[in-house]
This record gives structure tokens, C-alpha cells and sequence, in this order.
């Protein structure tokens, strides 16, 4: 699977370097034609107008009517952004030299959904005397019984040995909990490092495909992406006692297509929130003013068929309880699902 998403990365890139390289010289690039290039390279190349539930022909008709010739960039700028938050996607952006466009609705779901007071958890469950192992912060907690990680973003370097060495510090812990609430995602390469740790069961994880035409529907024939074996590392067992992983509506891309993945483990429960989404991979290119852009062109389905793109549901809801703080009610929550088993 490594190898397929290196593929897919490299030929977005050589796609977006193509593109730039033989644009025409004599391409307009007045408002209007770049208005027109954006909207239909979204139209035959994003992945998700389906679960996004977005009529794209009607959207056009919508905003092209704000596009008029010689208006400056900052007005296409806006105009453009707004046309591209319709999609309400995260994975979705606009970058000028002047400004760069996220979509609103799902970073102010990422804040307003929060479900993780950092503070609480630094002073109540890390504590000073936590421990600091690449890209995990890790302390035991519930007397030694329980190890708890702390793992912010997808983009911090995740060693599949120094998760093994993390956890066999825990000797007497009966379980572990990795909290990756509010984690924006970053490399999918660590997905595959932390699974790794974790017993192969020779399951389905999911289906992948890539979008390789203009219609809406136009995608690769699927394919299987199967549990990783584990990396075993000199003596090293796989980690076979029960896992919680904690997620939030914060909890995106890399962090979306993990709690999807580690659902399929036996010996893993997730507990929190339902996740952000963003289980796509974007790719980008360039508008004939010179502006780039990026979306996702490809999916990821479950093992069932079912698309999460819009958030991967835990398989218990808890809700933090901010009244309890310092208490965080979904670590003692994931702490006596780890006890009772």
C-alpha cells in the first residue's frame, strides 16, 4: 500500500508540474477564463460531489454571475473561495500570493466540535514528568494500569520501534490509549507505522479508488487494501492487549483514515467523537493567472462499502463533560473499557 500511495503522489505531482510546464503561453488568464479553468478541473477530477451532496452545475450558475472583467484579484479571489467552500471539504484550497483559502465550515467544526481540553490533559494525565518519544507524548496512568499516548499530529515522526519500546515501558498496564483528538493528520505513512504494532488479523481494511475521467462517477476499478503485517522488531510481540483510540471532530484526514483502519482491529475500540473526514488524497495544479489549486481525486470506501469522507463514527460516543474538568471524562471512559476487558 506504501508503494500505491507513493504512485499516487508522484503522478499528482508530475501532473501538476505538466500542467504548469505546457500551459499555453497565449492561455487567457482574465478573470473570467480563470474562473471557468477552476471550476472545471473541479468538475472532472474531484473525488466526493456524491457524500458531498453538491449540485456543481448549478453552483457554477451561481457565482459566475460576481465574475466580470477587470475586476481585481482580490474580488476572484473571494469569489473563487466561495464557490470552492460549497464543497465543504478541508482537503480543499486556493493559494495565491496573497492570501490562501480554507474551508470555513470544517475548521469551525474542528473548533466548535472540540472534544479534548489539551490543558486538562497535560496537567491531569501527562503531567510534568511525561515522557516525550518522537512524535508521542506518553505517561501511565489509573496506577500503572493503563498507558497513555498522546499523539497531536500525523506529521510528527511515528517510528513503529519507538511505539514498541513506548509501550513494553508499560509493562504492567493492562491496555493503552491513544488520544488523537484534535489531530489534523499529516503523513499517512505513520497510519501504516502504529498499525504495524498491532496483531494482523488478514482482514479488509478498505477500498481505494482514483478518479480517471471527467464524469462524476468515472473512477478506477477498487482496490483491496488488506491489514499490514506486523513489524516485528527483534523479540518484539505484536501488541495484542485492548487499545482505545480517542477521536473528535478535529481528528482529520491521516487521523480519519486511521480510526477507520484501527476499527478493524479486535483488540481496538474507538471512543470519543465522530472524526472530521478528509479521507481523499488531494492533488493541485495551476490556474492560467498562476493561483494554485488542490481537492481530492481519490476515496477510500469501507470494508462494508460505505464512504466516510464526512467523519468516521467511533464505536462508542462520549462526549467530554467540560464541567468535570480537570477530569476528562473520555480518558476514564476509555480507561474502564481497558480494565473491564
Amino acid at each position: 500500500m506504501r508503494k500505491r500511495i507513493l504512485l499516487i503522489l508522484a503522478v499528482a505531482l508530475l501532473c501538476s508540474s505538466c500542467e504548469k510546464l505546457f500551459m499555453e503561453e497565449d492561455m487567457p488568464s482574465d478573470a473570467v477564463s480563470s474562473f471557468n479553468y477552476l471550476w472545471q478541473k473541479v468538475d472532472q477530477q474531484y473525488a466526493f460531489f456524491d457524500v458531498k451532496g453538491v449540485d456543481w452545475d448549478s453552483i457554477y450558475n451561481v457565482y459566475i454571475g460576481e465574475v466580470g472583467e477587470g475586476m481585481g484579484n482580490d474580488s476572484l479571489f473571494r469569489v473563487m473561495s466561495k464557490m470552492l467552500n460549497t464543497l465543504n471539504d478541508g482537503h480543499v484550497n486556493l493559494i495565491s500570493s496573497f492570501d490562501v483559502m480554507r474551508c470555513h465550515q470544517v475548521y469551525e467544526r474542528m473548533v466548535a466540535q472540540s472534544n479534548i481540553d489539551v490543558n486538562s490533559v497535560i496537567l491531569q494525565y501527562l503531567t510534568v514528568d511525561y515522557h516525550s518519544s518522537a512524535g508521542f507524548r506518553h505517561h501511565s496512568i489509573r496506577d500503572g494500569e493503563v498507558a497513555y499516548i498522546y499523539y497531536p499530529s500525523f506529521s510528527n515522526s511515528a517510528p513503529t520501534a519507538t511505539l514498541y519500546r513506548i509501550l513494553q515501558g508499560y509493562p504492567n498496564a493492562k491496555g493503552a490509549i491513544l488520544d488523537i483528538r484534535q489531530n489534523g493528520g499529516g503523513n499517512i505513512e505513520n497510519v501504516w507505522n502504529i498499525l504495524k504494532v498491532l496483531p494482523s488479523e488478514g482482514k479488509l481494511l478498505y477500498y481505494t479508488q482514483i478518479k480517471n475521467g471527467p464524469g462524476h462517477d468515472d473512477f478506477t476499478t477498487a482496490e483491496q487494501v488488506w491489514m499490514p503485517e506486523p513489524d516485528h522488531i527483534g523479540d518484539n510481540p505484536v501488541y495484542d492487549k485492548p487499545v482505545v483510540v480517542l477521536t473528535d471532530r478535529g481528528s482529520y484526514s491521516a487521523a480519519s483514515f486511521f480510526a477507520l483502519c484501527s476499527k478493524r482491529y479486535d483488540n481496538v475500540t474507538v471512543v470519543g467523537d465522530t472524526t472530521g473526514g478528509g479521507l481523499g488524497l488531494p492533488a493541485g495544479g495551476y490556474l492560467p493567472n498562476g493561483w494554485r489549486y488542490r481537492f481530492s481525486i481519490t476515496r477510500t470506501i469501507d470494508y462494508q462499502g460505505v464512504n466516510w469522507e464526512n467523519g468516521v463514527p467511533p464505536d462508542e460516543v462520549v462526549l467530554l463533560d467540560r464541567s468535570l474538568l480537570p477530569i476528562d471524562n473520555v480518558i476514564e471512559r476509555a480507561c474502564d473499557i481497558i480494565l473491564d476487558k
